[in-house]
């Protein structure tokens, strides 16, 4: 194997960073994305989703309540459960 080919990527930087970008929610806008989803639930005399969009709430709603401080996080899930039972999807 000649030297050129054994040089062929030695003057390349490195593909990946160093350390790599870690994601960061904003409390505010999980806040009234929360706010949105709950006020949707308190408004509405029957189940106001499909299947689909049900399930997926029941499985977003507590990932997102994971960016805010526990006490408010822990508000947040309580409300959410009680709409949900209240309109007879538990």
């Amino acid at each position: 194997m000649g030297k050129a080919q054994l040089d062929m990527f030695s003057g390349q930087d490195d593909l990946f960073p160093v350390a790599p970008t870690s994601y960061r929610a904003d409390p505010d806008r999980v806040r009234r994305r929360l706010e949105r989803i709950l006020a949707e639930l308190k408004a509405a005399g029957s189940m106001p989703w499909d299947t689909e969009k049900r399930r997926y709430h029941q499985t977003v709603v507590p990932q997102m309540t994971l960016w805010l401080p526990e006490g408010e996080a822990a508000q947040f899930r309580l409300v959410f459960d009680t709409e949900m039972a209240r309109l007879g999807e538990v």
